[in-house]
């Protein structure tokens, strides 16, 4: 991506990115140029910073970027991108898929576990019960989330599923000790 450009009469000449070298007007200016110039050496040279609009999220979108355009009133070169919605059908399914496969993945280590109490025919621990139906439900939930949605700002806007812990989680301490190297 482009970090600035070379605007001449309100015309973008050049666009330019931070550790490449370039030529300008004949004169060959080393890669570090744009790192360490002053803004006025920038601007003596017409030399303007580039904004980059957010990017649209391109797991639900197809996504290009705008030509680059010129705006005076903040002396910068603008980079918009146009976002076209994906197919939705095709979304939801893949979606769907994603739910299902990560919750096959969370219970598949204790899976075991089912298996030894149906061969024994004993019970398996409740905890682990109640966590196994507790991840159940919560697929089944954002699986009825993203069926319900009917636009592809919708799918977007669907919070990504917390899923429980297991019984056996036991949750990373906070080092609050101080360090002797940086004092902190």
């Amino acid at each position: 991506m482009s970090n600035f450009a070379v605007v001449q009469n309100g015309q973008i000449e050049m666009l330019l990115q931070s550790g490449n070298p370039f030529v300008l007007n004949g004169v060959q200016y080393p890669a570090n140029w744009l790192n360490l110039s002053t803004p006025e050496e920038k601007a003596e040279l017409g030399i303007v910073d580039v904004v980059y609009a957010p990017m649209p999220n391109d797991q639900y979108y197809w996504v290009s970027q705008d030509a680059p355009v010129y705006n005076s009133e903040t002396n910068q070169v603008d980079i918009t991108f146009t976002a076209t919605p994906k197919d939705i059908v095709t979304l939801k399914a893949n979606l769907v898929a994603q739910v299902n496969r990560t919750a096959y993945t969370i219970l598949l280590p204790s899976d075991w576990m089912v298996v030894k109490a149906v061969e024994t025919s004993t019970q398996i621990e409740p905890a682990w019960n109640t966590w196994r139906a507790e991840i159940r439900t919560q697929a089944q939930t954002g699986v009825t989330a993203i069926n319900a949605c009917t636009t592809v700002a919708e799918l977007e806007a669907l919070p990504a599923i917390a899923w429980a812990h297991d019984p056996n989680y036991v949750p990373p301490v906070e080092n609050t000790e101080t360090s002797i190297v940086t004092g902190k």
